[in-house]
């Protein structure tokens, strides 16, 4: 599955240039956001990472809340940072504000285009909703400084075993 990932690497959530071997909490891999969450989740929409939230809509086979479940995919608005937005595939709910997810391509450096799995994303909006979160930053051995805003996630996928 890795080696499909691998070639689907197309041009969103940022690079797809990588080579992040041997980083801690990072696995194998060159690939970009979009392509591993559809993988992973069996979503099936198209676009950049910060598109996703409305072709969900626009598809109308899947549902969008802001609460999290295993096999949706959490959506990041595109900001100055992250400018085609991000893509997270949803593990395990741990807690009401805390997820983990898998994804890919979210860190930069050596680790660019590598997965990271089991990965702890917090939700630190001010009204409980998931609208900001902080997320998991391995190179760091911490969750990342900076929070970054989000529509919610997309239901209807499933979380599909990923070969190691």
């Amino acid at each position: 599955m890795i080696a499909m990932l691998a070639m689907l690497g197309l041009a969103a959530c940022g690079s797809t240039r990588g080579g992040g071997g041997g980083v801690p909490g990072y696995a194998g891999g060159d690939i970009s956001c979009v392509p591993y969450a559809r993988a992973r989740s069996g979503i099936a929409l198209q676009g950049d990472a910060w598109q996703w939230w409305d072709a969900a809509a626009q598809s109308g086979r899947y549902d969008r809340s802001r609460s999290p479940r295993v096999g949706s995919v959490l959506v990041f608005m595109r900001t100055s940072r992250n400018r085609s937005g991000h893509l997270s595939v949803v593990t395990r709910v741990v807690s009401p504000r805390e997820i983990r997810v898998d994804h890919a391509n979210w860190a930069s450096g050596r680790a660019r285009g590598q997965i990271a799995r089991d990965q702890p994303v917090v939700d630190v909006s001010p009204n409980n909703d998931w609208s900001l979160v902080r997320v998991w930053y391995p190179p760091a051995n911490g969750l990342g400084r900076t929070a970054f805003p989000t529509y919610g996630f997309i239901h209807g996928g499933r979380l599909i075993a990923e070969a190691n």
